[in-house]
C-alpha cells in the first residue's frame, strides 16, 4: 500500500486512498504510533464520491472517529490535488459536512462548515470559557498568558465536556493558540479547528475583526477569516515523504 505523510502547521497525517470503505481504527493505531508505526496525529482515506470530489475517513491517533479536523482538511486537499483525485479547487465530504478548498502550490484554504455555539461564556476551574463546534466542539479560554499551559485543567475539562481544549491570547497583532486534543489526548503543535474556535471567540470578545494570523504551538503562521458568514483557514502543508508499507 502507497502511503504519503504530511504536516500541515505541525499536524502530522498519514494519508492514503482507496475504492474500499471499512473499518480502520486499528490500522490508524498502528501507522500513527511514533515509535513502533510512521507515527502522526490522525490517519486519513478518501474514497470515491458520487457527488463531491472524494469523501474521507478521519481517525484519530488512538483509532476514534473524528467529524472534522482543520489541518487535516488541508492536508488531504493537496494530496487529492497532487494525486489527481480533484481539482485545484475541490469539495469533499467529512462527516460534520462539506468542505471546500483550493491549493496553490503548497498554500491551502478551506472553507469550514458553518460554526455553532454550544455554551455561551461560562466559569470553571478559573477561567471563562466558550463551547464552539468548528467541526469538532472546542472549548476557548482567553488567557493572560499563554506561555503557561494549564495541562490538568484542559484534562479535566476535555473528558467533561468530550471536547478539545484551547488557550488563546491576541498579542503583537497576532492570535496565538494552544490546543489539547482528544483522540490525541495531550496537547499537539497545532489545531486547525481549534485556531478557528479561538479566532471566533476572540472576534466576539472585539479583540480582532474580520481576519487575523494566527500561531499555534509549532510557530508556523497561518492565516483565518470569516466572510458573508464564512469561515476560512488558509496556510502552507508538507508532504514530508511517501513510502509503501
Amino acid at each position: 500500500m502507497f502511503v504519503s505523510k504530511y504536516s500541515a502547521s505541525g499536524n502530522d497525517f498519514v494519508i492514503f486512498h482507496t475504492f474500499i470503505q471499512e473499518d480502520r481504527a486499528a490500522l490508524a493505531r498502528q501507522l500513527c504510533h511514533r515509535q513502533n508505526g510512521i507515527g502522526a496525529d490522525g490517519l486519513i482515506v478518501l474514497l470515491p464520491h458520487l457527488e463531491y470530489d472524494f469523501e474521507w475517513q478521519f481517525y484519530n491517533s488512538d483509532g476514534s472517529e473524528a467529524e472534522m479536523c482543520g489541518n487535516g482538511s488541508r492536508a488531504v486537499a493537496h494530496y487529492a490535488y497532487t494525486n489527481q483525485l480533484a481539482p485545484s479547487k475541490m469539495r469533499f465530504l467529512t462527516k460534520a459536512g462539506v468542505i471546500h478548498a483550493s491549493v496553490e502550490k503548497d498554500v491551502v484554504e478551506t472553507e469550514l462548515t458553518t460554526p455553532k455555539l454550544i455554551k455561551d461564556s461560562f466559569y470553571e476551574d478559573g477561567y471563562e470559557w466558550v463551547l464552539i463546534d468548528t467541526g469538532v466542539p472546542h472549548l476557548v479560554a482567553l488567557v493572560d498568558d499563554i506561555s503557561t499551559f494549564d495541562k490538568e485543567v484542559a484534562q479535566k475539562m476535555r473528558h467533561k465536556y468530550n471536547a478539545n481544549v484551547n488557550f488563546a491570547k491576541f498579542e503583537d497583532g497576532v492570535l496565538k493558540v494552544r490546543t489539547y486534543e482528544r483522540g490525541v489526548e495531550d496537547e499537539t503543535l497545532a489545531c486547525g479547528t481549534g485556531m478557528c474556535a479561538s479566532f471566533l471567540s476572540a472576534r466576539d470578545k472585539k479583540y480582532i475583526q474580520d481576519y487575523t494570523r494566527v500561531i499555534p504551538t509549532s510557530q508556523e503562521c497561518l492565516e483565518i477569516r470569516i466572510q458573508d458568514g464564512k469561515l476560512f483557514f488558509k496556510g502552507e502543508v508538507k508532504n514530508t515523504f511517501n513510502t509503501f508499507i
